[in-house]
């Protein structure tokens, strides 16, 4: 899942990053926008609201929703730098540092949830974590993929999926049908889990509130778990392999 690159990475790969992950990335966005009212997995309505702010001269609230977008910004930059960094002598473990500091993030504001009532400053640092994190998630399955799967934000997803749909009616090679096809079923499957993330974090809020982000957390962490299964797995099967 996290391991394949370039050439040795198949859809199969990718259907298993984009399912699992735009899950966790569900989650995170309904406990953002239902603890402290702020979309945390994209930046799109950041920059609008951004703009109003600045046209009623409220510059003070405007600074707040440009600070949303530099989070995702370095949640991004952080993700590939120590991707990059640790790929010069370890490729296999490249993805460890993002998928730690994203499970740490979500512990860490899991547990401030655990404290009770947040001010609103509070709430501002909870928006600040979680972009954060989200743009550390969507920064590497993106190089992981190789930009077929982004998981935070579904935008693109859509546009995407509705030129692949038009395709179809033009689309008569074999070969360019299933590409196709298997595109539209990585997309809608993203799509699907991640409202299905939303669906079932909205659910848990209501009895565990900011604690909702344990939950997010465990599936990194289930991630990594199935990763390192398959690979021992695959390696002692080859193992066994007569010459």
């Amino acid at each position: 899942m996290f391991r394949h690159q370039g050439k040795s990475r198949t859809s199969k790969h990718n259907l298993r990053l984009a399912t699992l992950l735009s899950f966790v990335a569900g989650i995170v966005n309904i406990t953002g926008v239902l603890s402290v009212k702020t979309l945390t997995t994209n930046v799109t309505g950041h920059f609008a609201f951004f703009a109003e702010e600045v046209t009623k001269h409220d510059y003070q609230a405007a600074i707040i929703f440009l600070i949303y977008t530099l989070f995702f910004l370095a949640g991004a930059f952080t993700s590939n730098f120590l991707a990059e960094l640790v790929s010069e002598r370890k490729q296999d473990l490249s993805h460890l540092p993002a998928i730690a500091i994203e499970f740490l993030i979500l512990i860490t504001l899991g547990l401030f949830g655990m404290q009770g009532d947040f001010n609103l400053l509070d709430g501002k640092w909870i928006a600040f974590g979680l972009l954060f994190a989200m743009g550390i998630q969507n920064a590497l399955v993106t190089k992981i993929s190789q930009s077929t799967v982004r998981t935070t934000h579904l935008t693109g997803l859509f546009t995407d999926l509705g030129i692949e749909l038009s395709q179809l009616f033009f689309y008569k090679k074999p070969e360019e049908r299933k590409a196709l096809k298997t595109s539209i079923y990585l997309r809608l499957s993203i799509i699907s889990f991640f409202f299905l993330g939303c669906f079932v974090g909205g659910l848990m809020y209501g009895y565990l509130d900011l604690k909702t982000l344990f939950v997010a957390a465990s599936f990194l962490l289930i991630a990594l778990y199935y990763d390192y299964i398959r690979l021992h797995f695959i390696a002692i099967k080859r193992k066994k392999k007569p010459f």
